[in-house]
């Protein structure tokens, strides 16, 4: 039997599964065949790689040897894969910039500005409400570039390999509601304030949830939490139902009041993605220009730069092979330093 890259697959997923059982689902496969294939791969490789017992399978000292140089093949294979069939997308696409993003008023601004360019980029988008869906699309080559945001307390899964670089260190989450509620007459919102309240949170965005019920916790309040997309959040929002977490670049509305919430106990981090620095660069001064022009154009925003001192930069960890390098939050009007990134 000449053995091929699939069959060391073969026994690194059964190594990783502990059972022929788990492997075989895995791989879907009938686990008689995948025992049948297991004994052929031993045979030639002469000897037996896995024990077996009523807790599973483990490798043996020759299983152990032949896994280890095994899974640089394997892993090396799948890379090349990716990296082919990105190469593949981006021949037959032309100059097509994929990005994806989570939602954020600066798409307009940074699609209008990359076709604008020169060199023009076409981008397409791809829009989602996970982070971390986003960041394993660029990953598997899937987009070139995306777009996220981090909420605090919740670090992303960043798969190894990606190259990160920083927006906004810190932007701070306002509250919105109805323009007739009590506490929009202030500037800024106490959560205290809102006990009373029900608030709509998207828990399909990375972390949102456990956010908020973290602060509100914290600030005394036993949530009462519904889950709701945000469109639907804004609307009921606007009718007293009511009150959800909002974005700071949030577009006015006369029926809605947009404040800061007195301490900023809810942050995130915004972040651009990407499988190389070129690519970075293909993307992130154009975003850095949108970001700070819708920035500017919301008033409730505008005020909390303009009194809000420049917090200092603090860093952050990643559950990925890399390593956060933190960059200085920016004020409109100001370009970000392109290398600020994760590396």
């Amino acid at each position: 039997m000449e053995l091929e890259v699939r069959h060391f697959r073969v026994l690194c997923a059964i190594a990783d599964a502990g059972s022929l059982h788990q492997a075989a689902r895995e791989l879907g496969l009938a686990q008689p065949s995948l025992s049948t294939q297991l004994g052929r791969i031993e045979q030639a490789l002469g000897g037996r790689l896995f024990t077996r017992g009523h807790t599973g399978c483990r490798p043996t000292p020759l299983g152990r040897m032949v896994l280890s140089r095994a899974r640089p093949l394997v892993g090396e294979l799948a890379a090349l894969v990716t990296e082919a069939r990105a190469a593949a997308a981006r021949a037959s696409a032309g100059p097509r910039l994929r990005i994806g993003a989570t939602a954020s008023r600066a798409l307009p601004g940074w699609l209008r500005r990359l076709r604008s360019r020169v060199p023009a980029a076409e981008p397409s988008l791809q829009m989602d409400a996970s982070a971390n869906a986003l960041l394993r699309l660029v990953a598997e080559g899937a987009l070139d570039l995306a777009f996220v945001h981090e909420v605090e307390g919740s670090p992303l899964r960043v798969p190894e390999g990606l190259r990160l670089r920083v927006l906004v260190e810190r932007e701070p989450q306002f509250v919105s509601l109805a323009a007739d509620h009590p506490a929009a007459a202030r500037s800024e919102v106490r959560l205290t304030e809102l006990a009373e309240d029900r608030w709509m949170v998207d828990s399909t965005v990375d972390g949102e949830w456990d956010a908020i019920c973290r602060v509100l916790r914290e600030a005394g309040i036993e949530p009462d939490l519904l889950h709701g997309d945000y469109l639907t959040a804004y609307s009921l929002a606007a009718t007293g139902e009511v009150v959800t977490v909002s974005q700071p670049t949030a577009h006015h509305r006369s029926d809605l009041a947009i404040r800061p919430l007195h301490g900023d106990p809810i942050g995130v981090r915004l972040l651009v993605a990407a499988r190389t620095e070129t690519d970075l660069d293909r993307g992130f001064p154009e975003l850095a220009d949108a970001y700070w022009e819708v920035a500017h154009q919301a008033p409730a925003y505008r005020d909390w730069l303009e009194r809000v001192p420049d917090p200092e930069p603090e860093p952050a960890l990643f559950c990925a092979m890399t390593r956060t390098v933190p960059g200085p939050a920016h004020r409109p009007g100001q370009v970000p330093d392109p290398n600020v990134r994760v590396v």
